[in-house]
Formats: structure tokens, C-alpha cells, sequence
């Protein structure tokens, strides 16, 4: 198992820090926009018990967990290995026990990890008021409300995120993935039934 400074190094020598934050903004914001979906689904028909809507939620949220981590090691392992083989054709020299090597061994499970966690642990923070229905004997439209309200908060700091990273300003990108998340609900209540 490497040490957290060869992990890094993976990271640097790949230059898969740019891509696993690409990754965990994307698939961040696909989990909480569809569990966004699944809740406002759920609370605009009006019938479905919290326990059911926990299950499907957490199933969503694995789901697409298990979808980033196994999707995105494919590709990037390819990417890696495509890398390694120009590397080393054009270094004409075997690079089996190299710096690089282990890079490329490492750094698609590194971005995977982030790609799968990303939507996987936001879906879990949505869905927080929902498991502690049970311990706050609360109704559950306040419930619903109030997983939503998370939900619409971290697509906003997702879109804080992204203008950070740009260099934009925050509060715009902020509002621009609170816009789309806005757009999309509306949508979702306009063809839900009930």
C-alpha cells in the first residue's frame, strides 16, 4: 500500500488532481440533483412513507456511487495506461517499476474513489433529515422540506466550488447551479402527478 505522499505524487505525476476535482464536482452535482428529483417526486405525490423513500433514495445514492467509482476507473485506467505506453515508447525503456508506473496504477483508483464518494456522501447529508424522522417524531412534509432545502445548499456551494476554482465570482457560479436546480424542480412539478 503506497504512503500519502506517493499517492500525491500519483496525483501530480498524472495531473489527476484537476481531474478528480472535475469528477467530484460532476457527479456531486448529478447525486444531489437527482436525489433534488427523487424528494420533490416523492413530496409532490404525497403517499409514500419516509421508510420508502429512505430506501430508494439510499439505493439511488449507491447507485450512482457504484456507477462514478466503476465508470470512471475504466476510463482513466485507460487513459493511464495509454499514457505509460507514449511515455515509454518514447523514452525507449520499460517503466515497470518507475515513479510513473505506479502513478498510472494508482491514480484511476484515487479519481475513482473521489468520482463515486462525490455523489454517494452528498446524497447521504440530503437524506440526513429523513433518518432522523424517527428520533424528532417530526411530520414528514417538514422532513421533505427540509432534505430539499439541503439539497438546493449544496448544489449552491457546488456551484461556490466551481467559481473558486475559476477564479470567477463565487456568489455567481453559486447562483448560476442554483438556477439550474431551480429550473429543474419546477420542471419536476409540472409533469409529477398530484
Amino acid at each position: 500500500m503506497p504512503t500519502l505522499a506517493e499517492l500525491r505524487q500519483a496525483l501530480h505525476i498524472t495531473g489527476s488532481t484537476q481531474i478528480a476535482r472535475r469528477y467530484f464536482v460532476t457527479n456531486g452535482f448529478d447525486g444531489s440533483l437527482a436525489m433534488l428529483g427523487l424528494l420533490i417526486g416523492f413530496r409532490s405525490a404525497g403517499g409514500a412513507g419516509v421508510d420508502i423513500v429512505i430506501a430508494a433514495c439510499l439505493g439511488t445514492a449507491i447507485a450512482l456511487g457504484a456507477s462514478g467509482v466503476s465508470s470512471t476507473y475504466v476510463s482513466e485506467q485507460a487513459e493511464r495506461r495509454r499514457e505509460l505506453d507514449r511515455l515509454r515508447r518514447a523514452m525507449l525503456k520499460e517503466l515497470d517499476d518507475s515513479a510513473h508506473a505506479r502513478a498510472a496504477q494508482w491514480a484511476p483508483i484515487l479519481v475513482a474513489l473521489v468520482s463515486g464518494l462525490a455523489p454517494f456522501l452528498l446524497a447521504l447529508i440530503i437524506m440526513l433529515p429523513l433518518w432522523l424522522q424517527s428520533a424528532a417524531d417530526t411530520p414528514a412534509p417538514v422532513l421533505f422540506d427540509t432534505a430539499i432545502g439541503i439539497a438546493f445548499m449544496l448544489i449552491f456551494l457546488l456551484g461556490v466550488f466551481l467559481g473558486r476554482v475559476a477564479g470567477s465570482h463565487w456568489l455567481w457560479s453559486g447562483l448560476r447551479t442554483l438556477a439550474i436546480a431551480l429550473v429543474t424542480a419546477g420542471i419536476i412539478l409540472l409533469v409529477a402527478p398530484g
